[in-house]
């Protein structure tokens, strides 16, 4: 089974609720960090413009390039359901390893803090909340409920399979585990 997330870009409003949620539970102090990234979307040319969001934290790959290049093996994949996870006392830091694990994402999820040789970080999906039966925080915290979670034949049934919306481009060598609901 693999776990994974879907987006409903026609919902989203930008309010970063999911991302300040995000950072509340899981204690992060440092404002460059970022597990769960809103990125604006302006597009169009005056008087036609419009405005859309795509929000983001690890897709949590079926072939993860995270974890295939880091060189001290701190980041794996759960075999029962596909979650991306690390360990930061395996880490070597920033400036150990030049961040290749940040370099191999194409989509720039390992984050690391300012601070020296800062460890690697990232969405773990809630695997807290999950041990609870409960959804992982930013699909709770989402007010336009633009966010679920669940295993990916679950979420392909009832959403469709939608692998691309602009601001995100799929990755067939990684293969994201994450569907879509475009704006448009």
């Amino acid at each position: 089974m693999q776990i994974g997330s879907y987006f409903d870009q026609s919902r989203c409003t930008g309010c970063y609720t999911c991302s300040i949620a995000c950072k509340d539970w899981h204690d992060i102090k440092e404002s460059a960090v970022q597990w769960r990234r809103i990125i604006p979307l302006e597009r169009g040319r005056y008087p036609d413009v419009y405005l859309s969001y795509v929000s983001l934290s690890c897709n949590h790959c079926q072939k993860p390039a995270c974890a295939e290049a880091c060189p001290a093996g701190a980041i794996t994949k759960r075999e029962e359901d596909g979650i991306i996870k690390f360990d930061q006392d395996q880490c070597l830091g920033k400036n150990a390893c030049e961040m290749f694990c940040k370099q191999a994402c194409p989509y720039d999820v390992p984050q690391f803090g300012s601070g020296e040789n800062s460890k690697m970080q990232m969405c773990t999906l809630c695997v807290d909340r999950l041990a609870e039966n409960k959804n992982p925080v930013c699909v709770d915290a989402c007010p336009m409920r633009a966010l679920d979670f669940g295993p990916m034949d679950e979420l392909k049934k009832k959403y469709g399979d939608v692998k691309e919306v602009e601001g995100f481009s799929h990755s067939e060598e990684t293969n994201p585990s994450i569907i879509f609901k475009p704006r448009y």
